[in-house]
């Protein structure tokens, strides 16, 4: 029987993730958290293109920044998603986990 070595992170298997589509229904948002404004002398308004994994359990996972916009608001995007909860995409009645886009917009900041 194989030992993981010390100091070795041990990692849950990962689970394959499904394109939305043929039989796969899209991830519903079932809580959805407002970033937090980070504190500038000055305004900004745009878009963030947040990507992640919606795992079978409606988690997010893998957030990450597809279109930034300025590093403290794209920063603020990536922590308000990864507190986001959903209701997991389906493929034959069973949750599987997709890989989503979701827009962040921010206004006059």
């Amino acid at each position: 029987m194989a030992q993981t070595p010390p100091g070795a992170a041990q990692q849950a298997p990962q689970e394959q993730i499904f394109p939305i589509g043929n039989g796969v229904s899209a991830p519903r948002v079932l809580q959805q958290v407002a970033p937090e404004h980070p504190s500038r002398g000055f305004k900004i308004s745009g878009v963030v293109l947040i990507g992640l994994v919606v795992s079978s359990s409606g988690q997010p996972q893998d957030v990450h920044v597809v279109k930034s916009l300025e590093h403290d608001v794209d920063q603020a995007a990536i922590e308000a998603v990864r507190k986001w909860s959903f209701e997991p995409a389906r493929k034959e009645g069973q949750p599987v986990a997709v890989r989503i886009t979701v827009e962040i917009r921010f206004h006059d900041m």
